[in-house]
């Protein structure tokens, strides 16, 4: 019984966070799931697009500006992050802006991704490398 309880609050804690972040302009499909202390970018909050079927661990920050070097315009360009469907974004890992994280990639925990991502493929380090390609769900993950 207090095991249903739990799976309900946390469903509803899940929901009330999605909106909060679509309240901000953030574009969050409604199947990710976030866990908490996120920092996503408060600059450009349109500048971040999650895809469906995704998870994102705890202390991840994703950021979606970066400075200008021209001094005449504004200080900064924002540079949209894309993360695709099926993803798992470990705890601590930190996406750099004008990322493409593409479908079914998981990055490990603590990983710093400076470049796009393919389709299907495990990243992990600092900076994220591919340790794994052609990755498939039923083969488990243990990152």
């Amino acid at each position: 019984m207090k095991y249903k309880i739990r799976m309900i609050l946390t469903k509803i804690i899940q929901y009330i966070r999605f909106k909060i972040y679509r309240f901000k302009g953030y574009d969050i499909d409604i199947t990710t799931e976030m866990e908490r202390n996120l920092t996503l970018d408060k600059l450009s909050p349109k500048g971040i697009h999650i895809g469906k079927n995704t998870i994102i661990a705890s202390q991840t920050t994703i950021l979606c500006h970066k400075l200008s070097k021209n001094k005449e315009t504004f200080p900064y360009i924002v540079s949209d992050v894309f993360i695709g469907n099926n993803c798992l974004i470990g705890k601590g890992s930190i996406i750099l802006p004008g990322l493409t994280i593409g479908d079914n990639v998981v990055v490990g925990a603590g990983s710093v991704v400076t470049k796009d991502v393919p389709n299907n493929v495990i990243v992990a380090g600092n900076p994220a490398k591919i340790i794994k390609e052609n990755f498939s769900w039923s083969e488990g993950v243990y990152v």
